[in-house]
């Protein structure tokens, strides 16, 4: 987890007073220097875009709600959001860490290729799509067609999951604690063998679920019949 940060060494940014470019050329200025810096964003009134492209160690505390692609393209910063989010919250996320303490819309984390994304609330349909490495753990409940086309990164979700799941799925891996709607195209059951368990309790520790055992999930995983054209499957297709 991330270090506490101490109310003396917080940078405040308040987007009622500044704009949102203002604020986030502010943020994106660290990029590439090496420095730690701590901010905390208030008054963000569901403002799109913010926090986006950073690529710095920075710890960005975001007071209140964001709108679409909030801390989008993402890269080593640890971006904390006390709300809830739009549509796309770490899209296209490189490394390091965004944390959502409400609920998240659509397309969380779509085309992530590393870092962790955690939701503390529930989110919306097309979770993880495209996803291509990096790991996102929702401890409510996701939506329909979750984890679509998702071809490397982990989805874990301690609530249930809505129909198609890991639709036309190729290499990434599910894991749900809860009820399955239904399985999309080419997506089954799989065995929990020793090494998914082991996986499975290091995201848990990682996004704070104490007292969650990795027994209690089921995993979900490609049956890789959609990798190749075949006539039979054209239904499926």
């Amino acid at each position: 987890m991330p270090p506490e940060v101490s109310a003396t060494n917080v940078h405040t940014l308040d987007l009622g007073a500044m704009s949102l470019r203002a604020v986030n050329a502010e943020l994106q200025s660290r990029n590439g220097t090496g420095e730690r810096y701590h901010y905390r964003v208030v008054n963000p009134h569901g403002a799109h875009a913010l926090a986006c492209g950073l690529d710095a160690a920075l710890e960005v505390e975001i007071a209140g709600n964001t709108g679409y692609y909030c801390a989008g393209m993402n890269k080593q910063a640890h971006v904390e959001v006390k709300g809830t989010v739009g549509t796309g919250v770490a899209e296209n996320m490189m490394s390091g860490r965004v944390h959502v303490h409400g609920n998240a819309s659509q397309s969380a984390g779509a085309t992530a290729h590393g870092g962790l994304l955690v939701i503390d609330g529930d989110a919306g349909a097309r979770c993880g799509i495209s996803l291509k490495g990096a790991d996102i753990v929702v401890k409510g409940s996701v939506g329909h067609m979750s984890m679509f086309m998702a071809q490397a990164g982990r989805l874990v979700v301690l609530g249930d999951a809505g129909e198609a799941l890991g639709d036309s799925l190729y290499e990434a891996r599910i894991y749900v604690r809860g009820s399955v709607k239904s399985l999309g195209a080419d997506c089954v059951e799989k065995e929990m063998r020793s090494e998914h368990m082991a996986e499975l309790e290091d995201l848990l520790a990682r996004a704070g679920c104490r007292g969650v055992s990795p027994s209690e999930f089921r995993r979900y995983g490609s049956a890789r019949q959609l990798y190749n054209f075949k006539i039979d499957n054209l239904d499926a297709y």
